[in-house]
């Protein structure tokens, strides 16, 4: 597993040289070659018994949308999934309460999807609670054929959010690196299930630390293709992109401010890994502390009025805090001499990190209020930590049998999924936000 040391910059990567190796795609027209496969294990604390029946389908979909459903929701750990025996159950029901309950359901779902003018396919979806008996509505969604595993998904978020009453991730997007053999990294968008793969950046040289925009329509992320870490910022929907920072030495580690107006960058213009706040559109730097230590690894408190960071300032590297318009210094880790990559809860709560432990680079979290500590993944090469939206899911990369996979571990650690693609590297990965379309 290609780590990245606790150097300046925290990067590693070889300084790899060559012309029109470099090719963005706009539009993020052309997929990624492979798909991911999916393995989950564990359940949550209790488990919702839901039933999801077959949908109506007499123009057979290109997209199984109830396996799609049930797959989301047994991914999540939070529901014991039954398919009805195949039972098809559409949106105008009757509803059969009494069947249900004798199948010990809480929740049955159902609906149809049939073609339209276009094109375009209608799909209809409702949910009705089996305890209470008691229709908790649905969606009507009408989508191109590109956009039917987004309508699966968010018919899941609806179930998610009606059952549990937090909101759901299934329509949100991640973003990842790839890694082919020595010289083909690309910069690919995919579904928050790995489905439906696109490469947003293909090049021959290391591409790094990719981290979305607030609104979910950008990726800053560091590329080696001048020949020395620069970072740019690309819109996703365009293929447009732009370098930010770009000056003298090392330019690494973006990190957008909640606002999506700043970013935080670390820069070698003293010869030190510093940490500075820019204009996200580019502009003058600002540095935000002065010492003699390595400071990096930038991330921004969800309120906007403070950031943590990695710092070597008591010899090895920990997790700091300090305030944007002033303050001291607050260190944030204190078990084991080697705490780097902090990611922070969208409520402010729970920070997760990768913590090395022996011989072993693990996922951790910490309670910022008690200080508490639970070890979320003890496997040997943990690495990039992102929270999902809604705070309940972390997203990282870790070492697998044929190399670096994605995973996903609940914040309680009960629940795991392992993203896997064969014969590349999956790693840095970054979980997007909830945008209006998703």
């Amino acid at each position: 597993m290609q780590r990245r040391r606790f150097v300046l910059g925290s990067l590693s990567a070889p300084l790899l040289r060559g012309a029109g190796s470099l090719v963005g795609l706009a539009a993020l027209s052309e997929s990624a070659q492979a798909q991911f496969k999916v393995d989950v294990s564990g359940i949550g604390a209790t488990q919702i018994p839901v039933g999801i029946g077959a949908f109506q389908d007499p123009n057979h979909c290109p997209q199984p949308i109830a396996d799609i459903v049930r797959a989301d929701l047994t991914r999540s750990g939070l529901f014991a999934v039954s398919n009805l025996g195949g039972q098809t159950l559409t949106q105008q029901g009757p509803p059969n309460f009494a069947a249900w309950r004798s199948q010990n359901l809480e929740a049955a779902a159902g609906g149809s999807v049939v073609q339209v003018a276009g094109g375009r396919w209608q799909i209809q979806f409702r949910l009705w609670d089996a305890v209470k008996q008691a229709d908790l509505g649905g969606l009507a969604l009408t989508v191109m054929p590109g956009d039917l595993r987004l309508a699966a998904h968010k018919i899941s978020d609806y179930i998610y959010q009606k059952l549990t009453g937090q909101r759901g991730v299934f329509a949100t997007r991640i973003a990842y690196i790839t890694k082919a053999g020595q010289h083909n990294f690309s910069l690919n968008i995919a579904d928050s299930d790995g489905a439906n793969p696109q490469y947003a950046l293909r090049s021959r040289e290391p591409l790094l630390s990719p981290v979305w925009s607030p609104n979910g329509q950008d990726l800053a992320y560091v590329s080696f293709e001048t020949g020395k870490p620069v970072v740019f910022v690309q819109n996703v929907r365009t293929g447009a992109r732009r370098a930010v920072a770009n000056f003298k030495g090392s330019n690494s580690a973006p990190a957008y401010s909640p606002d999506g107006g700043t970013l935080a960058v670390v820069l070698t213009l003293t010869g030190r890994s510093q940490i500075y706040l820019m204009p996200s559109s580019g502009g003058t730097p600002r540095q935000l502390m002065r010492s003699y230590s390595i400071d990096t690894e930038p991330v921004f408190a969800p309120d906007g009025q403070s950031l943590y960071f990695v710092s070597d300032r008591d010899g090895g590297p920990q997790v700091y805090k300090v305030g944007l318009n002033g303050g001291g210094v607050q260190r944030i880790t204190y078990s084991g001499g080697y705490n780097v990559s902090p990611a922070i809860s969208p409520d402010g709560k729970t920070l997760a990190y990768i913590s090395q432990q022996g011989n072993s680079y693990q996922l951790w979290s910490i309670n910022l209020a008690s200080n508490a500590t639970q070890v979320l993944d003890d496997g040997s090469d943990c690495g990039h930590p992102s929270f999902a939206p809604n705070g309940q899911i972390v997203l990282y990369s870790a070492g697998g049998r044929g190399g670096e996979v994605l995973k996903t571990v609940s914040i309680d650690g009960r629940v795991r999924s392992t993203l896997s693609q064969a014969g590349v590297q999956v790693r840095e990965p970054s979980w997007g936000p909830w945008t209006p379309d998703r």
